[in-house]
Formats: C-alpha cells, sequence, structure tokens
C-alpha cells in the first residue's frame, strides 16, 4: 500500500494518475480561504518511503502512463532532490509519460530557468498554479504572498522551460465591493500569461478558515448567484487565450462551462447571458461541493 497521510488532493486531470505524496501539507500555508491543511506541518517525505511508494506503484498500477506528486505545493523541494526524486521515478516507472506537480510562486521562484529545464527533461511536464486573482489587492487580502506581476513573470518562467501550464482562478474571492475589478484583471492578468488551463472556482466559505471569520465578522462578503455569474462572464470576456481552454465545469460552479479558446468564448458569454435572463437552469446547491 502507499503511504498517504492526511488529505490527499489531486486536480481533476489526474484522475487516472499515480499519485505520490512526496510532501505533507502546504510550505505556505496562509491563504485565508484554503482549509486543506490547517494544522498540518509541513515536511517532506523520506527518501526509503517514496521509493518504497514509487515501486509499490510500479507494480500495482501497470497501465498508469503518468504520475502526480502531491502535497499542496511539493515544486517547493530543494532542486537537487526532487530531481534525484525524478529519475528514481523513472527509473523505477519508465512507461510514464508525464509528471505533473503542484506549485507556488515561492517554489518557483526559489528554481532558476536551468533548473527548470532540467526537471522537464525527467518528464516533469505539467505545473499546477493556484493564480486566484490578477487583482493586486485582492491578492495581498487572500495572503497569496505575491502580485501580479511577479505571478506573469514565475508564469512566463515555467513555460519558458517547456513546461505545460495549468492554472486556477476564484470567482467570488474578491468578495462583492471589488468582484468586477477582480474579475477583469484576472482577465488580463490570463491573458498576459497565455496558459494551456484556466480552471475558475466559486469560492466556497469553509469554517475554520481566516476568509469564514471574515464572514461572520462581515467584513466578507461573497456575491450572490447573478452577481457570481456577472464575475464570470466579466472575466471572460477579458481574457483572450491563444489556444488555451477556459474551464468553469468544477463541482462549485453554478453554471458549467468549458471553452476552447478561441473559438468558443462569444458562445460561452451568449450562455451567461442566458442564464442571468432565467434561460439555463442553475446547479441545485445540495449538487455542489469543493
Amino acid at each position: 500500500m502507499m503511504h498517504y497521510e492526511g488529505n490527499i488532493i489531486r486536480p481533476p486531470s489526474e484522475a487516472r494518475s499515480i499519485i505520490l505524496q512526496a510532501t505533507v501539507g502546504c510550505s505556505h500555508n496562509r491563504c485565508s480561504f484554503c482549509p486543506t491543511y490547517r494544522g498540518v506541518r509541513f515536511r517532506i517525505k523520506d527518501d526509503a518511503t517514496l521509493l518504497a511508494d514509487i515501486r509499490y506503484a510500479s507494480q500495482a498500477y501497470p497501465r498508469a502512463r503518468r504520475l502526480f506528486i502531491t502535497d499542496g505545493d511539493a515544486l517547493i523541494i530543494p532542486f537537487a532532490r526532487l530531481l534525484a526524486l525524478l529519475r528514481t521515478i523513472n527509473a523505477e516507472i519508465p512507461r510514464l509519460t508525464r509528471i505533473g506537480i503542484y506549485a507556488s510562486a515561492k517554489s518557483i521562484r526559489k528554481k532558476s530557468l536551468a533548473e527548470l529545464q532540467a526537471l522537464k527533461e525527467e518528464k516533469l511536464g505539467i505545473i499546477y498554479y493556484g493564480l486566484e486573482s490578477g487583482d493586486d489587492q485582492t491578492l495581498a487580502a487572500i495572503n497569496k504572498g505575491t502580485t501580479a506581476g511577479e505571478t506573469l513573470e514565475l508564469c512566463t518562467k515555467a513555460q519558458k522551460a517547456g513546461m505545460v501550464l495549468s492554472t486556477t482562478v476564484m470567482i467570488g474571492i474578491a468578495g462583492v465591493e471589488r468582484s468586477l475589478i477582480h474579475a477583469q484583471r484576472t482577465g488580463e492578468l490570463l491573458t498576459a500569461i497565455d496558459p494551456k488551463y484556466v480552471g475558475a472556482l466559486v469560492t466556497m466559505v469553509v469554517p475554520g478558515t481566516d476568509l469564514y471569520r471574515q464572514y461572520e465578522e462581515g467584513t466578507f462578503r461573497l456575491p450572490d448567484k447573478r452577481g457570481l455569474l456577472l464575475e464570470l462572464r466579466e472575466m471572460i470576456a477579458h481574457t483572450h487565450l491563444t489556444k488555451g481552454m477556459f474551464m468553469a465545469n468544477h463541482a462549485s460552479n453554478y453554471l458549467p462551462i468549458r471553452i476552447h479558446s478561441p473559438k468558443d468564448r462569444e458562445a460561452a458569454l451568449a450562455m451567461i447571458d442566458e442564464a442571468l435572463a432565467g434561460n439555463i437552469p442553475l446547479r441545485e446547491e445540495w449538487m455542489r461541493g469543493l
């Protein structure tokens, strides 16, 4: 059996991948909205445990062609150790075609372009990055630890290394007051980065988080359904991807949308307009989730 600890989170696109938990927790672990690793002290697992898991996975999942390294910010593993881990994975499971990993601003910042290129040579082909917002005021409010300008610089570096970039953005995270500002600036940042994939999630206020405390105190107000749809529309209207996909079909979304850019963009805006007019039903609350 694999040595899993705590909550194991993976992107939807890694559903058929081997999941290797190389770290426990998140090295940042200060985002106001995230409950996943609260109270968990971040650490990198020992080499013996990782080797045992890799060897088990090689035998247990003979058809798997992809592997995903978790927890929340596994790219933070120091370069030499991460390079050695990737080489071990490839030696033990040579049939893999791609390895994926979660990243943060801090973890990309700590890797040089040459180091990222070396990791790419070992099949680290996709980075999942929680962008959340392109609005500096919102990024500061949620304790993201970066700015829009730095995000552009870091994401560009990862792409220059040859890695596919999959980003997530959050609908509603700026609250009512900055909803459309956040939407516009996030769309503009996505346009500048031009990632291969964008996933839009609706903010869910979870008990135990700083955001929940702000919600209880009345200092944070989540937009209502109509406000969330208007925010999504504004974001899509300002997002111009060369060939990327913009997906708002996560379980948290009220209106599932999947856009192959640029050809589906106008149709998606028209769909949102129909929903705003009441002509398309929205997902029921009981069907939504994290």
